[in-house]
């Protein structure tokens, strides 16, 4: 499977799992200037901005520990511009969902709430 699929596969998963959770999908590859959101979504009330990161076991680091600062920076950036385009006035945050394959066992997610910890300013 080469990385587009596994992307692809990813998102998928993610979807299904946040909307078992209860969430409402707003979308899912959502264009901005600079930049994609995988995942737009509904918390009770609450716009998410969801990165997803897939990775296979066995490569370097865990999809969960593989967004850096320039990555957090970019969503950040790509968060503001779509929550001005799309006029939201409440609360809202970045979540992460990591996803680690294993070839022939079940996906493992891994869901980071808030990887700014609040501080949207990162």
């Amino acid at each position: 499977m080469d990385h587009l699929e596994t992307g692809r596969l990813g998102e998928s998963l993610a979807e299904r799992y946040f909307r078992g959770k209860g969430w409402t999908i707003l979308g899912r590859n959502v264009r901005v200037k600079f930049g994609e959101l995988d995942l737009v979504a509904l918390d009770e009330g609450e716009l998410v901005i969801v990165e997803v990161r897939t990775r296979s076991i066995g490569q370097v680091l865990p999809a969960e520990e593989s967004v850096g600062p320039r990555k957090l920076k970019v969503l950040v950036r790509s968060g503001r511009i779509y929550v001005e385009k799309c006029r939201w006035t409440g609360p809202w945050r970045i979540d992460l969902l990591g996803i680690n394959l294993d070839p022939g066992g079940s996906p493992e997610l891994v869901h980071l709430p808030d990887i700014t910890a609040g501080r949207i300013d990162a």
